[in-house]
Formats: structure tokens, C-alpha cells, sequence
């Protein structure tokens, strides 16, 4: 790994929070690799061959039925990684996962992940800990497809993108906003419109820029609110509003 390369794992909060040997004898095994839009990472029932710390872009983790319908149940970027089952002893993905913002990672064999998961060191406590709040988000997505409405969980939904890509603008579709909530295309049409004549978004040539996010926050559910704190609570950071970098402590042990 070049040592431009070995600086990347700054840019990833879990391996941020590695103290300096552990991350040392990590980075010659870190393969530094885009993430292209659209690109499947794996698919539900394949045998994960590898860990993704994100960098940049964004992840989708995707549940779908025998029928083709499919909805979002977890979703990741610099914040976290991809590749929990392999932290909790499993060796194969039930989910898809999907990028949905192009970007980059640091790519890491789930062998070697294993072999260092295995030495008690400072990743196991932060990995366990990510593996927590990837349980909590899947929770919280089931309670939001539940009980919150059409509107609330589109806000929450661009408000996580946000956070994620660090930009205010993003590419979207309607029907790829659908597939992710597993609603009709139709009933993202009327959210968005009622979004863009409240003046919380601009929307034009699938590219989607929020106009305002203090009005988006106010508009979605307490989901979004709900998984931040839960972030910060067991990765022992806090995420402060808008494009600022999280403050970061360690993790306790």
C-alpha cells in the first residue's frame, strides 16, 4: 500500500479510531479502490470475501423478496464499513449491497479481518460497537417503514444521503428514491412535489439539491435524529450539523 494510500484510512471514522499500531499493521493489506454507481458489491447468499471501509460515496444494504420487490435496511458511507456478518462470526451476506454515490474504499480480505478480530485488539471493540448500530439502523428502518409517512421517510432519506456524500447535491431518480423506500414511483413523485413547492428541494435533470436543510429536518421523522445520537453513543463521537467533521474520542472499551 503507497502511503497516500495509508493516509486514506484517516478519512473512514472506525479506522480513525485505531490506535497507530493496530492501523500500521493493517495498511499493507488495504487495497484502495473506487466504488462506481450502481456497482453490486455482493449479493444476498454470497460468501463475503471482503470488508469495505468507505471513504467517500455511499453504500445501500438491500433486502429483497422472491418476488423482485426490495426495500433499504441499512445504509453506509465514511462513517462505517461493509461486512458486519464477518465482525459477528458469519461468513455470508443475507442482504445486496449496492453503491448508490460513487466514491472509494479501503478494501480488506474478511480473512484477514478475521485473523485481527482475533487478537483482541482496540478493532474488535470499534467493529463490535459499528456492529451494534448497524442492528440499531435495521430496527429503526422497520419502525420508519411502519409508522412514519411517505413525506417523513423521504426527508429522512435525503437528509441520511447528506450526511453521507457531504454535499447538499446529489444524483436521483424517483424510481430509484421508490425502490429504496419499497413504495410506488408514484407516491415519491407527490413527496417530491410537495417538497419542491414548500421550497425544501430543487429538482431538475435527476439531480436533486436541498434548498433547506432546517426545513427538511423539521419535515422528517425522529429516525434520522434517532440514529445519530445511537451513532454517537456507541462510536463515541459526535455528528454535528451540516459538512463539519465529527469530533472524535476513542471508543470506550
Amino acid at each position: 500500500m503507497q502511503a497516500s494510500e495509508a493516509n486514506a484510512a484517516s478519512q473512514n471514522r472506525l479506522l480513525a479510531a485505531l490506535p497507530r499500531e493496530e492501523l500500521r499493521r493493517l495498511t499493507p493489506q488495504f487495497q484502495l479502490v473506487p466504488l462506481a454507481f450502481r456497482e453490486t458489491l455482493f449479493e444476498a447468499g454470497d460468501p463475503i470475501e471482503f470488508i469495505y471501509f468507505p471513504l467517500s460515496g455511499m453504500i445501500s444494504l438491500i433486502a429483497s423478496t422472491k418476488t423482485g420487490s426490495s426495500i433499504e435496511v441499512g445504509i453506509t458511507g465514511k462513517e462505517g464499513m461493509i461486512g458486519v456478518p464477518v465482525v459477528l462470526g458469519d461468513d455470508t451476506s443475507s442482504l445486496r449491497g449496492v453503491v448508490q454515490a460513487a466514491g472509494s474504499a479501503l478494501k480488506l480480505s474478511a480473512t484477514t479481518l478475521g485473523n485481527e478480530l482475533r487478537r483482541d485488539g482496540k478493532l474488535r471493540t470499534v467493529l463490535l460497537r459499528y456492529s451494534g448500530f448497524a442492528l440499531a439502523q435495521a430496527t429503526q428502518s422497520a419502525i420508519c417503514n411502519r409508522l412514519h409517512s411517505l413525506d417523513q421517510r423521504c426527508a429522512r432519506w435525503l437528509l441520511g444521503t447528506r450526511d453521507r456524500v457531504g454535499s447538499d447535491t446529489f444524483p436521483m431518480t424517483h424510481e430509484f428514491l421508490a425502490d429504496m423506500l419499497g413504495v410506488r414511483r408514484a407516491g415519491v413523485t407527490v413527496a417530491a412535489q410537495s417538497m419542491r413547492r414548500t421550497g425544501l428541494i430543487r429538482y431538475a435533470r435527476n439531480q436533486l439539491t436541498i434548498l433547506n436543510v432546517g426545513g427538511l429536518e423539521a419535515s422528517a421523522c425522529e429516525c434520522h435524529r434517532v440514529l445519530k445520537n445511537e451513532y454517537a453513543r456507541l462510536l463515541g463521537v459526535s455528528r454535528p450539523t451540516g459538512h463539519r467533521a465529527m469530533s472524535r474520542r476513542p471508543p470506550p472499551d
